[in-house]
């Protein structure tokens, strides 16, 4: 699982970080100066990235074993600006802790 949430993480800030540079950088470009090219090549680089975010997401809920509404809200986070911030350290909070609890767990007793 370890590596599930390693893969997360990155593309978490990766995609937060596009996402901003396309709502604060590329959108005044485009409808204050009409200059589109940056919503055009960076708008189609978060398409794809958040794709794979969207991977990442599925598998790391997959193997935390989530309800799925915790897994739909984390997938949903990549796509406001800041919130895949706030939604990765809440993530990696939350499966530390879950893993803490998995391993302090006493073992099934074989009958």
């Amino acid at each position: 699982m370890r590596a599930a949430l390693t893969r997360y993480r990155v593309i978490a800030w990766i995609v937060g970080v596009v996402l901003i540079l396309l709502v604060v950088i590329g959108m005044p470009l485009k409808y204050g100066f009409d200059e589109p090219i940056v919503v055009e090549t960076v708008g189609q680089a978060h398409g794809f990235l958040y794709m794979v975010y969207l991977v990442a997401a599925w598998d790391l809920s997959r193997r935390a074993n989530w309800p799925l509404k915790r897994m739909i809200l984390v997938m949903l986070a990549g796509t406001v600006p800041f919130l895949s911030f706030w939604a990765e350290r809440r993530v990696s909070s939350l499966v530390a802790v879950e893993q803490r609890e998995r391993e302090q767990a006493p073992a099934p007793v074989a009958g």
